[in-house]
């Protein structure tokens, strides 16, 4: 046998079943001290125990909520429908949302599912791509004639979370040791950004008409003067402050970059 054909069978074992017989034990000699059925079975728990370490720190606040036993059933349950198909466990969750909507009723799985996905997004953001965000400088350094026309798009680590659960308060008792609050719905949805800022994620919730300014600039692609044009509805003469304010918080958060043209 080749030994990427021994390799891959290798592989194959540990990703099936550990009752399940595929004819590799034959290629292993076992030791003094450990025979073949022994030491493959160490392996192949030693793989799904990392696996689940994996998850457990990718979604801590999925695996506070649910327990150990169950969270562990869930991933079980998880791998084995979406085993592992890249070389970093980096990617090992990116389904795990939406076999949470896949595996639970609809009234169990849509909190969980939300929590999930606000909790991939921290990891996304942690491993996205520096970008090139726009600073303060930047912007005081724009000429009057520069503003009306300037575009601009989200730096490639912010991630939205659209929030109709209480989300970010369980996420945030998960982190800080506080008091499980229980999922409840929202009286008014929420938009949560979720970004890195140098060596750190970093969060922030939007009032609706914030974050339909934002995504009107940075999805359909409004100009500054657009965004105040549609700001003089509400805030009248007190738009393009408003305008300003905004674009400041969302520049000093390292939210944008001008938009590609």
């Amino acid at each position: 046998m080749r030994l990427i054909d021994w390799q891959q069978a290798f592989e194959q074992h540990l990703l099936s079943e550990p009752s399940a017989s595929s004819g590799f034990n034959a290629t292993l000699m076992g030791g003094p001290t450990l025979d073949v059925e022994t030491g493959l079975a160490i392996y192949h728990n030693a793989y799904l125990a990392r696996l689940q370490e994996v998850m457990r720190g990718d979604f801590p606040a999925v695996w506070h909520w649910l327990g150990d036993e169950e969270f562990a059933a869930l991933v079980a349950a998880y791998i084995s429908r979406y085993p592992s198909a890249h070389f970093s466990l980096r990617w090992l969750g990116q389904r795990f949302e939406r076999f949470i909507g896949e595996h639970l009723v609809a009234e169990q799985s849509a909190p969980l599912v939300e929590l999930a996905r606000l909790e991939w997004a921290f990891t996304l953001a942690f491993d996205a791509p520096e970008g090139e965000p726009l600073t303060v400088s930047d912007m005081a350094a724009l000429a009057p004639e520069e503003w009306p026309g300037l575009q601009v798009e989200l730096a490639p680590s912010v991630q939205q979370v659209l929030c109709r659960f209480n989300s970010l308060g369980i996420w945030r008792s998960v982190k800080d040791q506080t008091g499980f609050p229980g999922s409840q719905e929202l009286p008014l949805a929420e938009v949560c950004l979720v970004w890195r800022d140098r060596h750190v994620c970093r969060y922030r919730s939007l009032k609706p008409a914030q974050a339909c300014a934002l995504a009107a600039m940075v999805t359909i692609g409004w100009n500054f003067s657009e965004l105040c044009a549609e700001l003089a509805v509400s805030y009248q003469e007190g738009a393009p402050l408003q305008a300003v304010t905004w674009l400041k918080q969302w520049v000093q958060d390292g939210l944008l970059q001008l938009r590609a043209p």
